[in-house]
């Protein structure tokens, strides 16, 4: 059997999600763009509430369509406060078309998102090699960094434990334990 991340063990989604996303450098906006939403929606609860959930939010915000949901009216967002199949926050589903919006300027200014973002690392993810998650910090100075520029450019729910654990997600960081099979393959 393969060693893994103590964090996702025994949970078969988690261990999916470990196995097949976690930490794998991703490139496309619109997938930076569902990390980011689904980050924002995990504030304040756990990520395995999140990923139950992340089939219907992509049901629900039109498969993180940043155009779209940019352009959602009110209408829709009524109809996104009723939904059971998401996380009904007033703030973070508003929030969601507030960082939509600022995710799109982004854009327009760099090219893509993932331009920005892979900016702040140099093109080049960030490998910790922690011996046990348990010592995996919440946040790290660049994530506050990050933090402020997309709060600065308009963004919601973005404070540097979001960004941090979008980082880890989106493969800027690799904090795969170092046992973990995973360490050296992303």
């Amino acid at each position: 059997m393969k060693k893994k991340c103590g964090w996702c063990v025994g949970d078969d989604l988690y261990e999916a999600y470990h196995d097949q996303e976690w930490g794998v450098p991703v490139f496309e906006d619109v997938t930076f763009f569902e990390f980011l939403i689904l980050e924002t929606f995990q504030a304040g609860l756990s990520w395995i509430t999140v990923l139950r959930k992340r089939e219907n939010f992509r049901k629900s915000f039109d498969n993180f369509d940043f155009k779209n949901i940019a352009n959602y009216p009110q209408d829709k967002l009524d109809t996104l406060l009723l939904d059971t199949g998401i996380i009904r926050n007033k703030l973070k589903i508003k929030a969601t078309v507030t960082n939509a919006q600022a995710f799109i300027k982004i854009q327009e200014e760099f090219g893509s998102f993932s331009n920005y973002i892979w900016g702040f690392v140099d093109g080049k993810p960030i490998k910790n090699n922690p011996e046990n998650y348990k010592i995996v910090p919440a946040n790290i100075p660049l994530s506050d960094h990050i933090s402020k520029d997309l709060k600065k450019r308009g963004f919601k729910f973005v404070g540097n434990t979001v960004v941090y654990a979008f980082m880890q997600a989106t493969g800027l960081v690799n904090d795969h334990e170092i046992s973990c099979f995973r360490n050296e393959k992303v």
